[in-house]
């Protein structure tokens, strides 16, 4: 999202995270831009029982969490490093004096903020299905959306059932089960255990 030369002008450092390994989390207050330069990086949250809801996953190249530097309210939710990762941090009020002093960056993050926003519209409207084929579909959609191939198959999802299971709310049998009937729908296909859509 923001060029890494910039970045480094500005003040930012590398991070490195091991798998597992949280970056912030619920209720810590924002004091940080972060953009990832390798790796995974997962948004959750926790149920009261432990289970675990993902907002999104993100990977090389971009942010995460910097909505919340326009606020002055703590995380919604945790940063996870779902693989070794490593991450620009840069301080808040740098971002902030970057942001405006750049206005192609500055539509860069407006850009972005606006991406996530329809994510949510996304996934909020995705709450209303009760079928699970609908819940998924509507997920894989918006994948592959981004990609530039859109003929049947030609897109390899890059979360696990697990994931996918979080992402939509649903328990990882009811998601291997509904995947398992959408390749016999010719929805999607499996092959060595990596789905296409």
């Amino acid at each position: 999202m923001i060029i890494e030369d910039v970045l480094i002008s500005f003040g930012a450092e590398i991070k490195n995270y091991k798998g597992g390994e949280i970056i912030f989390r619920e209720e810590d207050s924002p004091l940080y831009y972060y953009q990832i330069k390798k790796g995974k990086i997962k948004l959750n949250n926790y149920t009261e029982d432990g289970k675990e809801f993902i907002q999104n996953i993100f990977s090389d190249g971009h942010s995460f969490g910097e909505s919340l530097l326009f606020v002055e309210r703590p995380y919604p939710m945790n940063a996870v490093a779902i693989e070794d990762s490593s991450v620009f941090r840069l301080p808040k009020s740098s971002f902030l004096e970057l942001v405006q002093s750049n206005r192609e960056i500055s539509l860069n993050v407006y850009q972005c903020l606006a991406e996530r926003m329809y994510y949510k519209y996304i996934m909020f409207y995705n709450l209303s299905f009760q079928n699970p084929v609908s819940k998924l579909k509507l997920l894989l959609d918006y994948l592959k959306s981004y990609h530039d191939d859109k003929a049947p198959y030609s897109f390899q999802i890059p979360l696990t059932r697990q994931q996918l299971a979080s992402l939509v709310g649903l328990r990882v049998e009811t998601v291997i089960r509904t995947i398992k009937q959408m390749e016999k729908d010719k929805i999607l296909k499996i092959e060595k255990r990596k789905i296409y859509y």
